[in-house]
């Protein structure tokens, strides 16, 4: 698929503090360590790729940033402080989920679920009316800015894959956060879906100023949309703009063995030697078929 056309980037400005800051951080699960020597500056606006073969802690390294999970070494920082104390800030989609066909619940209430789904009980007397306005047209605000007005009054199992992840998109801006986690959501949608899923998310990121952070299996559909790129190995981590990371040479130097990267006639970027444990990589993204893996 050909790459989308380039879009402005959005630096942060000189003076503003970075929105996620690693330094020479490291995760260990198990006793194995995952990746260590982790440097990353990411600022306001940014757009940014974590990629790597499956089993390597990329879905790891956004429980970190949420707090989730403690680093084995370094430093990491959110939003100028410690992960896991900025709240409402940061939004965050986890791996895909799918809805059963016979959910009755709308889509503005899977929506609104990023609002107060966290909140039990019954709200105070005298504050009701307030909150429940400010819930409503916080709702409205994120299934607008997604463009799922269509069908957010919709039962959310007769809607399609691709207009489900836009609802759980929305669900993850509805607190207007300042930085977007988002763990592999293209993954299962069908090639157009994935182009505008991709699309939508450049365009918050470019128009809204919120910055990005996401877990892909395929670089391709943002590739010309990103910043940054952070590269996991086994072991180790590379940060850097793409032209920088995805080259033959910088992956090779990181997996320690040779690796070539091939830009295809239509654009695409293929990686050929990238070493896969068959004790690591046994979910359905795996494809060894003749030694090539699509970069990831």
């Amino acid at each position: 698929m050909t790459a989308d056309p380039a879009v402005p980037v959005n630096p942060a400005p000189a003076t503003e503090p970075s929105v996620v800051s690693l330094r020479d951080a490291a995760v260990r699960v198990g006793g194995r360590t995952l990746w260590s020597g982790a440097d990353l500056e990411v600022g306001a606006g940014e757009f940014v790729a974590v990629l790597g073969p499956n089993g390597v802690g990329k879905s790891t390294l956004l429980k970190v940033l949420l707090g989730l999970e403690q680093p084995a070494g370094g430093e990491v920082r959110v939003l100028g402080g410690r992960p896991g104390r900025a709240g409402h800030r940061v939004g965050y989609l986890p791996q895909r989920r799918s809805f059963d066909a016979s959910l009755r619940m709308r889509g503005t209430d899977i929506v609104r679920l990023g609002w107060d789904g966290d909140r039990w009980g019954v709200p105070l007397p005298g504050r009701f009316g307030s909150r429940a306005r400010t819930a409503a047209l916080r709702t409205a605000e994120a299934i607008e800015l997604v463009g799922a007005q269509a069908y957010a009054h919709r039962p959310v199992g007769q809607c399609s894959g691709g207009e489900q992840q836009r609802l759980l998109i929305a669900q993850a801006l509805v607190r207007r956060p300042r930085l977007l986690l988002l763990d592999e959501p293209l993954d299962s949608l069908d090639l157009p879906h994935q182009a505008a899923t991709a699309a939508l998310i450049g365009r918050i990121c470019r128009e809204q100023g919120v910055t990005v952070m996401m877990v892909a299996h395929d670089v391709n559909p943002i590739l010309s949309r990103l910043d940054r790129v952070v590269y996991l190995a086994e072991g180790g981590a590379l940060c850097g703009t793409p032209a920088e990371v995805i080259t033959s040479a910088t992956l090779t130097r990181l997996y320690g063995t040779p690796v070539e990267v091939l830009r295809t006639s239509d654009g695409r970027l293929v990686v050929v030697g990238q070493p896969e444990r068959p004790s690591v990589h046994t979910d359905r993204h795996t494809d060894t078929r003749g030694g090539r893996s699509a970069a990831r």
